[in-house]
């Protein structure tokens, strides 16, 4: 056995490894770029290691050796499906914890891992998953196939190039941009063609391998909630299969791990039809998965629970599992949400920015905090203080909670969602609330395409978090008895003029609120906008306040940063920033030319000069984030009269790039 683990990783997937490796007796190793010294993972780990780059096999293997470590835990991503990087950890004479390089090669290529799978009986979706086929040939296949169909890049995944034909009309330009896309991404661009099954579910079985051949599965995964084929909820088990299709689905999953000579933990992917009555081979993960604690909260090995990461580090040390498919049971359910550093009202943009303030549903802090909620639980990866930037994924957190039922466990999801805070960058977390609570989801009744169903509610700020927000401004300001220091001012024979504030949402330009309260926190009157007055009551709580407005009684958590209210209830946060009066004017006859960030980013590409004459709709300037680009345009045909933009250059949200000073 092993006496130290590095775990090339970072994040809440590394936090959560050092926690069974420190649970096992074992020293954990942590690396980190110079943008996460102090983060959390770091801390988590008995010695820390600086490397420039989390993709840089050589310095990882390297960090290793200075300081004794005997295996490498790779989490997921980065170079977790690396076959070389694998190989270089055993020549370097440390314990790979994962499966072998080759089965990482067969199942990391669609089409080698069809062909490995198809002779083991394993049911693959009609199509064409030969090597090499030009269009011509994938469009006769699609022909033969039938449409819709589903064109993917052979070399990955996670939604990068993939598309449906809906119509044969539509295949070329389908053809190259898939092609575009998988080049651009995975530096191949070899396509596989398959059927599009129609409002399909994503169901994946989680399989376990030791070195001594035994295989067993642990149930299923439903991972159907998904935005631009990216998983955001997963439960276990599914909502819709039932025990025989369990049972053939697992053996399936078995048959598939055996055919590639897999070791360690693995995913098989299946996507079924909406009774699940037929399934069919997507793919295999040869890592741990994003989503398996929803597995560790439901599955029992002979009555007792199950630690992934622990059976990992076992198998890695040649232990044999030590219980068969009879030993393996499910109990109740368990659902995890995905919480990101991204913003819904504007299309899911990666967010960024410094954490000011975090409240858990789980774990010490929580129960500190009296947040606690029965059956939750939080893989977190980020601690107030810390700058979360556009280097990484956005993943924050995953939420979890478990119940006797589906039901419970969605209603605890809820509720630790509702006792949840991240003040300081914007998240999905509200967002995550109503898609719970759409009631094709509380049935059940999902798909792949749901969410892109459903859309995304208008975002509002509440009449109460408005006036909170300025009851907050007016619990800060000094108590003075001297009239001409009291905001809102002393008037000769009449009563104190109102306190006054206009406030706008952070990242909105045409949305204000006009707030007037008159008198003491403790004992005032608001007025919103052109509205009644009405009374209201506020009173500061350390970290927040609370307020009685209309008979309502609310508790908020509130930041300040930067000018900007970051302000939390129910879940739900907002950001607002207090506007001068004679700042609005000039804001409401000002040009509409300007042109600002749309997420924290870089710059990668300006595509206009200082005084240079531009069309409305032409490029100006794109921005990248978790690589993702984001391409800006004119909003008007004009001047470019101002250009911050620089090409290389760290943008925060918001920060103006180009403006363009209309035509007369």
């Amino acid at each position: 056995m092993f006496a130290s683990v590095l775990i090339a990783n970072r994040g809440e997937i590394a936090v959560r490894i050092a926690a069974t490796v420190r649970a096992r007796g074992l020293r954990s190793v942590a690396v980190y770029t110079d943008a996460d010294a102090s983060s959390p993972h770091v801390a988590a780990a008995d010695v820390a290691v600086r490397v420039g780059n989390y993709l840089d096999g050589e310095a990882i293997v390297a960090a290793g050796r200075r300081v004794g470590a005997q295996a490498v835990h790779p989490g997921y991503g980065f170079l977790a499906e690396n076959a070389a990087f694998a190989r270089r950890v055993a020549d370097a004479g440390m314990t790979w914890i994962g499966p072998p390089p080759s089965a990482i090669e067969t199942m990391g290529d669609k089409i080698s891992a069809k062909a490995a799978v198809e002779p083991a009986g394993v049911p693959l979706v009609p199509g064409s998953s030969e090597k090499g086929l030009t269009d011509a040939e994938l469009a006769e296949a699609a022909r033969a196939t039938g449409f819709p169909v589903l064109l993917k890049p052979s070399a990955g995944g996670g939604g990068k190039g993939m598309h449906v034909v809906e119509r044969a009309e539509d295949l070329d330009d389908a053809l190259a941009a898939a092609r575009r896309e998988a080049r651009g991404s995975f530096g191949d661009d070899t396509l596989l063609l398959e059927r599009y099954v129609t409002n399909p579910r994503h169901v994946e079985i989680q399989v376990l391998a030791d070195t001594h051949g035994a295989v067993v599965h642990l149930g299923e995964r439903e991972c159907s909630l998904q935005r631009r084929h990216q998983k955001v909820v997963e439960e276990a088990p599914s909502a819709v299969l039932d025990a025989t299709q369990r049972a053939a689905m697992g053996r399936a999953a078995v048959d598939a791990a055996k055919a590639c000579g897999y070791v360690g933990a693995g995913t098989v992917e299946f996507v079924t039809n909406a009774d699940a009555s037929e399934f069919f081979f997507l793919e295999m993960n040869t890592r741990l998965q994003v989503e398996h604690p929803v597995t560790e909260e439901v599955v029992r090995v002979r009555g007792g629970r199950l630690d992934l990461v622990a059976e990992q580090l076992r198998i890695a040390a040649g232990e044999p599992l030590g219980y068969d498919q009879d030993d393996v049971t499910l109990e109740g359910h368990a659902v995890e949400v995905r919480l990101y550093a991204e913003d819904p009202a504007r299309g899911f943009l990666p967010t960024g920015g410094r954490i000011l303030g975090l409240d858990w549903p789980a774990g010490d802090a929580a129960e500190r905090s009296s947040t606690q909620v029965t059956g939750a639980r939080v893989d977190a990866g980020v601690q107030v203080g810390q700058e979360v930037g556009s280097a990484y994924d956005p993943m924050l957190a995953k939420i979890i909670a478990a119940g006797a039922d589906r039901a419970e466990a969605l209603d605890r999801l809820d509720e630790a969602l509702a006792r949840t805070t991240v003040l300081g960058v914007t998240t999905n977390l509200a967002w995550l609330r109503t898609l719970l609570a759409d009631d094709d989801v509380r049935a059940g009744r999902l798909d792949t395409g749901l969410i892109a169903r459903l859309g995304v509610p208008e975002q509002q700020v509440p009449d109460d978090v408005v006036v909170a927000a300025a009851l907050a401004g007016l619990l800060r300001l000094p108590e003075s008895d001297d009239p001409f220091t009291t905001l809102g001012g002393w008037r000769l024979g009449g009563e104190p003029a109102p306190a006054r504030w206009t406030l706008v949402p952070l990242g909105e330009k045409d949305t204000t609120f006009d707030v007037a309260l008159r008198g003491r926190p403790d004992d005032a009157t608001v007025t919103l906008g052109d509205g009644q007055a009405r009374p209201v009551v506020g009173t500061s709580t350390g970290d927040g306040l609370v307020t009685t407005l209309d008979g309502v009684t609310r508790r908020y958590r509130t930041a300040v940063a930067d000018g900007v209210l970051w302000i939390s209830r129910d879940g739900g946060t907002w950001a607002l920033r207090e506007q001068e009066r004679l700042a609005a004017a000039r804001t409401a006859q000002a040009s509409d030319g300007t042109v600002t960030s749309p997420m924290p980013g870089t710059v990668t590409v300006v595509e206009v000069e200082l005084h240079q004459p531009v069309d409305a709709g032409q490029r100006l300037v794109v921005v990248e984030a978790m690589k993702m680009e984001h391409v800006l345009t004119a909003p008007v045909a004009g001047t470019v009269t101002e250009l911050p933009a620089r090409t290389g250059a760290t943008v925060a949200l918001d920060a103006p790039l180009v403006t363009v000073t209309p035509q007369e």
